[in-house]
């Protein structure tokens, strides 16, 4: 539970940054009836700034422990990429040593399989 609302949690708090807006917190628990509705928020959000902003806009931003940082918004995305897939893992390891063989979470499959 941890790792998937860490996993929603950041990708909120970098969308936010990108769009100067509030932010979650890092490491706090959504209420799972809402997982899924964060997850699309977070990916129609993302896909806004894919189209509405320039890739090469520099952000200025805080980060948890209050420390200024710039990046481009290309580098910031690519992060959520990598954030993301890193703690993708760690939960399929997680579901694997428990005995249960964990779902693909490969994105090419699962647009493979909603538009069938």
């Amino acid at each position: 539970m941890e790792l998937i609302n860490h996993l929603m949690n950041a990708q909120q708090i970098w969308n936010a940054r990108i769009e100067n807006e509030t932010e979650f917190g890092v490491w706090q628990i959504n209420d799972w009836n809402n997982i899924s509705d964060i997850n699309y928020e977070n990916y129609t959000k993302t896909l806004k700034i894919i189209r509405e902003k320039s890739l090469e806009n520099v952000i200025e931003y805080q980060n948890s422990k209050g420390q200024k940082f710039t990046n481009k918004i290309e580098d910031v995305l690519f992060h959520i990429i990598n954030h993301s897939t890193y703690h993708r893992a760690q939960i399929a390891t997680d579901i694997k040593n428990c005995g249960i063989e964990p779902i693909n979470t490969d994105y090419i499959f699962y647009k493979r399989k909603i538009e069938e």
